[in-house]
């Protein structure tokens, strides 16, 4: 070779062999008397807490302590220079630099450290000092290994950007893309403060049902299954309303719930099948209640989580600061979406224009389905700050108080934030005889193809002839409400496990 010819740059390793190399060295640390997975160490320091108590101290400061720190977590960059190296070591808490020098480790453990792949999981021990550069380190004098990776990180350990890998290997996403986990840490501080807001206020958090005989409290398609022993269909909730309304009856007169509710719709950036609702309900309050206690819930918990109640949602600021916009559905549409005012009295007029806003619509479909089908195309995407909408159409609220001065509509609300619903929110209605009727129009709906009707519930009727009292309820989503709080495009981001198809 010519002194000017450069050396061939070696062929990369497909990850097959990788594995397999890794799976050799582990058989060899094996047979040379290394535990490849003990059990026993217990960490006393946490890297992150390492950093946050000792970064401002000088290499004095850090010479004159007599502690010890025992660390563990995972290897995730090596660099060596022979008899010493570098090394970053990352737990729950952060990455801390470590330094290991064959001298003050011994020969053994030197060696067995060189054996190691970044991935694996180590325990040490050691002092604090600062590098010439300024970076806290620790130099360990002992190291142990705990778990043996026979997996390489992706992409050379800088991260995981495939979006569906990311998705189905959350284990391994959340491992090398810091930002994840941040979402994760945001997402459950959240649902605390929502603890912490509602128990202060002396609401109790209580659980209901997952299956049920019926599939209640909202108008969506059911996932079913069937109970052997009691020889029953049952369903997967769609929402846990009527039990909590049950709990109100019952005495319970402030109940709130952080609940699993289960869809059987599409797949998109806003819905997963399965997914958090927050649903609370209160005695002796109205609608309006509901959206002064809405605007200091979202205001209160940005502030927790973000530091403000103004965030950034893709590009987008948004001020979460009470008050918000009220706008009546009949505004929304005419003064925002463009409709004319003949729509709501004629069918063949909601027909035209849902038609000309795009998308094919029976010519059977109701008019009140219209008039939602209307807002969604025209008014939804236009609601980028919040803003609440309010009276309804009564068709397309079966569980809804009807407005005193118009029956026509009912005393509800939806929360909109960035062009999606956020929220929603009505005065409950507790006349059972109305109540009865609104499920026999739901059952005529059903009878003609409407596979999202509600179902006649015969019990809740009953619970409802015990007397409810006034009462208003909301319900919030969760995964939304992260979702707009950490800056996430889509609702896989907040979730950990999404559904996704099966791997080929």
């Amino acid at each position: 070779m010519t002194p000017t010819e450069k050396k061939p740059k070696p062929e990369p390793q497909s990850e097959s062999q990788l594995i397999q190399q890794r799976r050799e060295k582990a058989a060899r640390l094996a047979r040379e008397g290394v535990p490849l997975y003990p059990n026993g160490f217990r960490p006393l320091h946490e890297l992150g807490r390492l950093k946050d108590d000792y970064q401002d101290l000088d290499q004095e400061s850090l010479e004159a302590l007599a502690e010890r720190f025992r660390v563990a977590g995972r290897l995730m960059a090596v660099r060596s220079f022979g008899k010493a190296s570098f090394a970053h070591l990352q737990d729950r808490t952060g990455k801390l630099q470590i330094y290991l020098r064959k001298d003050l480790l011994g020969e053994r453990t030197y060696d067995l450290f060189k054996a190691l792949d970044v991935g694996d999981i180590v325990g040490l021990t050691g002092r604090l000092f600062k590098t010439r550069t300024g970076e806290l380190t620790l130099e360990a004098d002992s190291l142990i290994l705990l778990a043996k990776s026979v997996r390489p990180l992706p992409e050379k350990w800088h991260g995981l950007s495939d979006t569906e890998t990311r998705y189905r290997q959350r284990y391994v996403d959340l491992m090398v893309n810091p930002g994840v986990r941040q979402t994760f840490l945001a997402r459950s501080r959240i649902i605390q403060e929502v603890r912490r807001f509602f128990d202060q206020r002396g609401f109790i958090e209580v659980e209901t049902p997952m299956m049920q005989p019926l599939a209640g409290g909202a108008t969506a398609r059911p996932f079913e299954t069937f109970h052997q022993a009691l020889g029953m269909d049952l369903f997967l909730r769609i929402a846990p309303e009527l039990y909590l309304k049950r709990l109100v009856v019952g005495g319970l007169e402030r109940v709130y719930e952080i609940n699993r509710n289960f869809r059987n719709e599409g797949i998109s950036t806003q819905h997963n099948p399965e997914f958090t609702m927050l649903e609370f309900y209160q005695a002796y309050a109205t609608f309006e209640d509901m959206m002064d206690l809405t605007e200091e819930l979202f205001s209160r918990v940005a502030r927790e989580a973000c530091g403000s109640t103004t965030v950034t949602y893709q590009g987008a600021e948004v001020d979460l600061a009470p008050p918000y916009r009220r706008l009546t559905f009949r505004q929304a549409l005419t003064d925002l979406g463009g409709a004319p005012e003949g729509i709501f009295d004629d069918q063949g007029q909601a027909l035209s224009f849902a038609r000309s806003l795009g998308g094919d619509f029976p010519a059977k479909e109701s008019q009140a389905k219209l008039l939602e089908k209307i807002f969604d195309l025209a008014v939804e995407p236009k609601l980028v700050q919040p803003t609440f909408i309010t009276h309804y159409p009564t068709a397309i609220s079966p569980l809804s108080r009807r407005n005193d001065r118009d029956p026509s509509v009912v005393d509800r609300f939806e929360l909109f934030v960035t062009g999606r619903e956020m929220a929603n929110a009505f005065s409950e209605l507790n006349d059972p005889v109305d109540q009865a009727q609104r499920f026999e129009a739901q059952l005529k709906a059903k009878e003609a193809g409407d596979e999202e009707a509600h179902p006649m519930d015969l019990d809740y009727i009953r619970a409802l002839e015990y007397g409810l009292p006034p009462t208003a309820g909301e319900g919030v989503g969760i995964d939304r409400l992260v979702m707009l709080l950490t800056d996430s495009p889509s609702i896989r981001d907040v979730i950990l496990f999404p559904l996704l198809r099966p791997e080929r």
